[in-house]
C-alpha cells in the first residue's frame, strides 16, 4: 500500500452541531421542509427517502443543508433502529429544504488532501462503526461526539486514489438508487391505475361487503427464545423489523431463520411464496409480499387466501385505504388491529371479472418491481463486498 498513510479523520474534517429547532413547530404534514433526523439515515449509511418531521417555524438561514453536504448521524433513532455514526449525502431536491437539525453533524473544513465522497465511504465502513459504537455514551440511546469521531484512524491514500475508489462505490450506489427510483415510479403507476379502476370508474351496483368476505387471513407466533433448539435453523421467520429498513415490497430473506422444531410451534406453519403480509403492530401498516416460503410472528396479518381477488389487488386497495386499517387499531401501549378487526373493514367488491383483468394489466409493474429488487441485492452484496477490500488496498483502483 505505497503512499497510504495512517490518518486520523480529526486530521481531514471537522464536525458542526446541528440547531435545536422548537419542538412545538416540529410537524408531520409535508411543507418542503425537511428536518433531518437519523430516521433519514439507511441502516449501513446513505440516505433513506422517506420524509416524516417537517418544520414550520423560524430558523437561522445557516442552518439549510445544501446538495451534496456531507452529514453524520450523532444519536441513533431508537434502541431498535441503529443508525448512529453512519454517513449520508444531502440529496438533490429542489422542492424541499433540509434542515441541520442538533442530532445530525455537519462534515465541513475538510482538508485539501481528502476527498469529501472518499471520507463518506470511509464512514460506512465497519471498522468506523465499531469504533463509534465502542465509544458511545448512554444506555437507553447511544451517543457520539464530534472528538469521537475525529479520533477514529484509518490508512488513507493520495486524492487520485481516493477519488477512484469512491468513484467506483458511488457509481454502484448510483444505480442502486436508481433502480429504488424506477420500483417507486412502478408502484405509483400501479396504484394509479387502481385509482382508474376502481375509485374513478367504481359503479354504483358493486356489492357492499367486508375484507372477510374476499380473503383469508392467518397469524404467527414467536417460538420460545429460551430453548435453542427452536433457532438458527433453515426456516425463514420473519417480525416486522424486516420490513423497516427499506420497505420493499417482496421479503427475499429474513433476520432470524427457525428449526424444525421452532416451525412446530407455529400453527400457521410455513406460509407460501405469494402471501401478502401487513403488520399488525408496533407499527400498523408495513406490507410485503413473501418471495420465500416464510413463518410469521404475531405482529402480522398475513393475507394467504382469497376467493378470486388476487393479493396485488388487495396490496393496492389496503394501500389506497392504509388510514382506515389504522383506524380500526386500539391499544394502550401501542397501536394493534386484530385479525378479526381488520376482517369487518368494509369494501366495495368489484365484479371478479374485473379484478381478474386489472391483475393481467399490472402483473408486468409488480414483475418489474421484482426484477429490480433482486438487481438492486445483487449490487447492494458486490458493493458492501468491494468496500472493506477498496478500504484496505487488497483491491486497488488507481484509475
Amino acid at each position: 500500500m505505497s503512499r497510504w498513510k495512517e490518518r486520523k479523520l480529526g486530521d481531514l474534517l471537522r464536525i458542526k452541531h446541528g440547531y435545536a429547532f422548537a419542538g412545538e413547530h416540529i410537524v408531520t404534514d409535508d411543507n418542503g421542509k425537511v428536518l433531518v433526523t437519523p430516521g433519514n439515515f439507511a441502516i449501513g449509511g446513505g440516505w433513506k427517502p422517506s420524509y416524516k418531521k417537517f418544520y414550520d417555524g423560524e430558523f437561522p438561514d445557516d442552518y439549510i443543508l445544501r446538495e451534496g453536504d456531507l452529514v453524520v448521524t450523532m444519536t441513533d433513532l431508537s434502541k431498535d433502529v441503529d443508525t448512529l455514526g453512519f454517513s449520508a449525502k444531502v440529496p438533490k431536491d429542489s422542492r424541499r429544504a433540509f434542515l441541520h437539525n442538533q442530532r445530525i453533524g455537519l462534515v465541513t473544513d475538510i482538508a485539501d488532501e481528502a476527498e469529501p465522497d472518499f471520507l463518506y465511504w470511509v464512514m460506512r465502513t465497519a471498522e468506523y462503526r465499531a469504533s463509534i459504537v465502542g465509544t458511545a455514551s448512554g444506555s437507553t440511546v447511544s451517543h457520539t461526539s464530534p472528538t469521537r469521531i475525529y479520533e477514529y484512524v484509518f490508512d488513507c491514500p493520495e486524492p487520485d486514489e481516493q477519488r477512484a475508489i469512491a468513484s467506483v462505490l458511488s457509481s454502484l450506489d448510483a444505480k442502486i438508487d436508481l433502480l429504488h427510483r424506477q420500483n417507486k415510479t412502478l408502484e405509483g403507476m400501479a396504484e394509479a391505475l387502481f385509482r382508474e379502476w376502481f375509485v374513478e370508474e367504481a359503479e354504483e351496483g358493486w356489492e357492499e361487503g367486508t375484507l372477510g368476505d374476499i380473503l383469508s387471513v392467518q397469524g404467527g407466533t414467536t417460538p420460545s427464545t429460551k430453548n435453542p433448539a427452536f433457532w438458527d435453523g433453515e426456516f425463514c421467520w420473519t417480525t416486522p423489523r424486516d420490513l423497516s429498513g427499506d420497505q420493499s415490497l417482496y421479503l427475499f430473506d429474513t433476520a432470524r431463520k427457525i428449526t424444525a422444531e421452532g416451525l412446530e410451534q407455529i400453527g400457521s406453519g410455513l406460509l407460501a411464496v405469494g402471501t401478502l403480509l401487513l403488520s399488525s403492530r408496533a407499527p400498523v401498516g408495513y406490507m410485503a409480499f413473501a418471495s420465500v416460503p416464510v413463518a410469521i410472528n404475531q405482529g402480522y396479518i398475513a393475507i394467504t387466501g382469497n376467493e378470486g381477488y388476487s393479493n396485488r389487488f388487495i396490496y393496492l386497495w389496503l394501500k389506497a385505504n392504509m388510514e382506515t386499517v389504522k383506524g380500526h387499531a386500539n391499544g394502550s401501549t401501542f397501536q394493534e388491529i386484530s385479525k378479526s378487526d381488520f376482517k369487518t373493514i368494509e369494501i366495495i367488491i368489484p365484479p371478479k371479472e374485473r379484478v381478474e383483468e386489472f391483475d393481467q394489466v399490472v402483473e408486468s409493474l409488480f414483475d418489474k418491481v421484482k426484477s429490480n429488487q433482486i438487481q438492486t441485492q445483487s449490487l447492494t452484496k458486490l458493493r458492501d463486498t468491494l468496500l472493506p477490500k477498496l478500504m484496505s488496498g487488497e483491491v486497488r483502483v488507481e484509475n
